[in-house]
């Protein structure tokens, strides 16, 4: 792929100051994107971007909180502002089973042990932000005619899992309203997709107590398996790509399917 493939294309990604949102987003930057790196804000978000730009990559600090309208209203209010439009969404915020249950790898806990405003909390993010997020910024899209929104989600298996209520739940709710938004916008010019690693990867959603876990896990795979699939479903190859499930580490099959089509 040709060296800065996305001069010119202006992104959003959530969830990026660590995990495969940092990555996501760092492989845009790289490939010359400007892009709104967004999380709730605070020193860490700070401290992501700070570091992206002294690598003289065009990063802009954004926060948002995925579960409020009104931040998300705001937000699109700054990116219509300052960066004039919106080519790529990438919806990545989310939580992990431990805010419900954080020894869930070991002690996997029945769905009915979970506590209501754990189960809301978590799919509020997970999902309904996902749904808050495309539905202020889709109207954008549609407007100019163009642009591609990505749904990070996760493995058919952990939506099958034992003790994983309600982050299954969640991704596949996720999944379901992807490809509802595919099919609302499939003649406007606006793209969805949903792409997501193919295994346990490092992201964090881990405590911290717990991260030795990490090292035990075979083929745990990094964040930057993203990279290059979320620079192909930003880049002008990409343009006629629509209610795809793409899986990261089968990427290349999944292109030379797509090619030889």
């Amino acid at each position: 792929m040709a060296k800065h493939q996305l001069s010119g294309i202006h992104a959003l990604v959530t969830g990026a100051s660590s995990g495969l949102g940092y990555a996501m987003a760092y492989a845009l930057l790289k490939e010359g994107a400007t892009v709104a790196v967004s999380s709730r804000g605070g020193q860490k978000l700070s401290n992501v971007v700070q570091g992206f730009r002294q690598e003289g990559l065009d990063a802009h600090e954004l926060s948002i909180d995925v579960r409020s309208a009104s931040s998300i209203e705001a937000a699109k209010d700054w990116v219509t502002s300052k960066l004039g439009k919106l080519d790529v969404l990438v919806n990545n915020a989310g939580i992990g089973m431990r805010t419900v249950n954080p020894k869930f790898l070991f002690d996997p806990k029945p769905f009915y042990e979970v506590s209501p405003e754990g189960f809301r909390d978590l799919i509020d993010t997970n999902l309904t932000g996902y749904f808050l997020v495309s539905r202020a910024f889709a109207p954008m899209m549609v407007k100019e005619g163009d642009g591609r929104i990505i749904n990070i989600s996760m493995n058919h298996e952990t939506m099958r899992r034992k003790g994983f209520v309600p982050y299954g739940p969640s991704r596949a709710g996720a999944e379901s309203l992807s490809y509802i938004m595919a099919e609302d916008l499939r003649d406007s010019g606006v793209a969805v997709n949903v792409l997501l690693p193919g295994g346990a990867t490092r992201t964090g959603m881990l405590p911290d107590e717990y991260g030795e876990v990490y090292d035990s896990m075979p083929n745990i795979l990094s964040p930057d398996v993203m990279a290059r699939p979320i620079v192909f479903l930003a880049s002008p190859e990409a343009a006629d790509i629509t209610g795809e499930r793409i899986v990261a580490t089968e990427f290349d099959q999944w292109l030379q399917r797509h090619v030889s089509r």
